[in-house]
């Protein structure tokens, strides 16, 4: 990398961390030109530079911890001895990023996501087809040879993650009668059932 490409990295980066500092501390309304560029110490021409717009930085900001996320759950399947190690690794590993980075989690729990998420579901899907991929060849051997029930790819991602995302979501919105840890205790042989032969 040369280091002008270097610096455009580091500026595309202060924006990116400020953006989420912003909408960690006031949400959407928080991320404004004029705020995310005096909190970065960055130009407007700089973020218009690398972003095209404000709503370019929040989208380049969602891909970036949603390439996160996923990177952590196909992490935790890989890393797993068992099919259903790999289930409760899983959830453990999405209700821990979620506490590990509340901001980020925000984010890609926000309307903001889902409307986004919505509007351009294929783009996001196919930017993020390697990791599917993976995880569609991890799914079809073991259904394959029956330690996982014969479902869909869809419906099994549908049961391992809807609830996980409901918990975080309740959490998220600051119910206090969820606690994560309990959650990462009692989710994961609850979903494994779902999913057993």
């Amino acid at each position: 990398m040369t280091p002008k490409q270097q610096r455009g990295t580091v500026t595309a980066d202060l924006l990116l961390d400020a953006a989420l500092r912003l909408y960690g501390a006031e949400g959407e309304r928080g991320i404004t030109v004029g705020a995310v560029t005096k909190a970065s110490g960055v130009s407007l021409g700089s973020l218009y530079h690398h972003f095209g717009s404000i709503d370019g930085l929040v989208a380049e900001l969602m891909h970036r911890w949603l390439t996160r996320l996923l990177g952590d759950l196909f992490t935790a399947l890989q890393e797993a001895r068992t099919t259903q190690a790999a289930i409760h690794g899983l959830v453990r590993a999405y209700l821990a990023f979620v506490k590990e980075h509340r901001d980020a989690a925000l984010l890609l729990h926000s309307s903001t996501a889902d409307q986004h998420n919505m509007s351009r579901g294929k783009e996001i899907r196919d930017t993020q087809e390697a990791r599917l991929s993976a995880f569609g060849l991890w799914l079809d051997p073991r259904i394959e040879s029956g330690e996982l029930a014969p479902l869909p790819h869809a419906l099994i991602e549908s049961l391992v993650l809807g609830p996980v995302v409901a918990v975080a979501r309740r959490w998220l919105s600051g119910i206090d009668d969820v606690d994560l840890d309990e959650a990462a205790r009692l989710l994961p042989d609850r979903i494994w059932r779902s999913l057993a032969p």
